[in-house]
């Protein structure tokens, strides 16, 4: 096998695991979406929906929901911050173990709903850390908008005579984030509080299967 074979038989099979890890994630951005979105009310993910329903709250006068709001946009970018210090400092896996204990964490305060609201939003923000790019190709984990946004000015390029398929990738989040959240309303539904938790074991799964991919190839993961 050539050298040049070689690199590129190397680089499918990591971006084949990157996808499948961005797909898994996705999964479980959209699970945890659904689940606080039923159990509190307010996206938390979805910081362009918390944004317009901030603003509505201001000029309906519902300032404290408002400042709720708003706290929960803070901590999503501070979540989206110390996600990563952690990732460059460590590795991507261990922001995903972060994320882990901040589900476990939700999950035990059920009954303290705004706190349960603003630690899911840090979580959410957190793990978009883990895995910010597939060779080179921007990827959101916790938000849809910027995925389809790609996609569709793919395709109009596609249409216009460009032939790089490399659009298609944005299918992968989105797809992710839509599936998890049917699974989290489905458990939402039945389980209510209690459903909380599979987030947790899916993202303390997720953790374990991390650990076991390459750092060669996990720093390629994430933005230096």
């Amino acid at each position: 096998m050539t050298f040049a074979r070689r690199r590129r038989l190397v680089r499918r099979q990591r971006s084949s695991v990157g996808l499948a890890l961005v797909a898994a994630i996705s999964f479980l951005a959209g699970m945890t979406d659904a689940i606080g979105l039923l159990s509190v009310g307010d996206f938390v993910s979805f910081m362009s929906g918390n944004t317009t329903r901030a603003a509505v709250a201001i000029a309906g006068g519902d300032f404290s929901r408002a400042v709720l709001l708003l706290l929960g946009l803070t901590a999503f970018v501070i979540g989206n911050a110390g996600g990563v210090i952690i990732a460059t400092r460590y590795r991507p896996h261990a922001v995903l173990l972060t994320v882990s204990a901040m589900l476990a964490l939700a999950a035990l305060i059920a009954d303290f709903r705004e706190a349960r609201f603003l630690l899911l939003i840090l979580a959410m923000g957190t793990i978009n850390a883990s895995v910010e790019q597939i060779e080179g190709l921007p990827i959101g984990l916790t938000y849809v908008t910027g995925a389809l946004s790609r996609f569709g000015r793919g395709l109009g390029r596609w249409v216009i005579g460009v032939r790089n398929n490399q659009w298609l990738v944005q299918l992968v989040p989105w797809s992710g984030m839509l599936a998890g959240a049917i699974a989290g309303a489905f458990l939402h539904l039945r389980a209510e509080n209690l459903a909380i938790w599979v987030p947790f074991f899916v993202a303390a799964s997720l953790t374990l299967v991390a650990i076991r991919i390459p750092r060669r190839w996990s720093s390629r993961y994430v933005q230096r």
